[in-house]
């Protein structure tokens, strides 16, 4: 079983910066495709950002620029680092965990909240 915790949240104004973290239990999780999906009152979870087992980074376009998603295998947490943010980024975010290597996330976090305020 992997477990994963966020932490990082918060409230912040617009144009102020956030760092996640998302700490894994787990020996193998550096082989894994980690990522950071949201989600706004009455809307869906949406991606946000990926990396993969070898770093590569991937990201929406809505947040391309802006954030940046990073990963230290020695401390087995991947980062989500937040700047320029907007109201619009005001969300639940979670880290979440393709141990299966088939693109699909099969393990997920209890969330932290973001909120940025105008």
């Amino acid at each position: 079983q992997l477990q994963l915790v966020e932490s990082g949240g918060g409230l912040v104004q617009a144009g102020g910066s956030l760092r996640l973290s998302c700490a894994a239990s787990g020996r193998s999780f550096s082989s894994y495709a980690m990522g950071w999906f949201r989600q706004a009152p009455g809307k869906e979870r949406e991606f946000v950002a990926a990396i993969s087992w070898i770093a590569a980074a991937f990201y929406a376009d809505s947040v391309k620029g802006r954030f940046t998603i990073s990963r230290d295998n020695t401390k087995n947490t991947v980062y989500l680092q937040m700047n320029s943010l907007k109201p619009e980024d005001t969300a639940v975010y979670y880290c979440a965990a393709d141990t299966l290597h088939n693109r699909n996330y099969d393990y997920w976090g209890q969330g932290t909240q973001v909120t940025v305020s105008s």
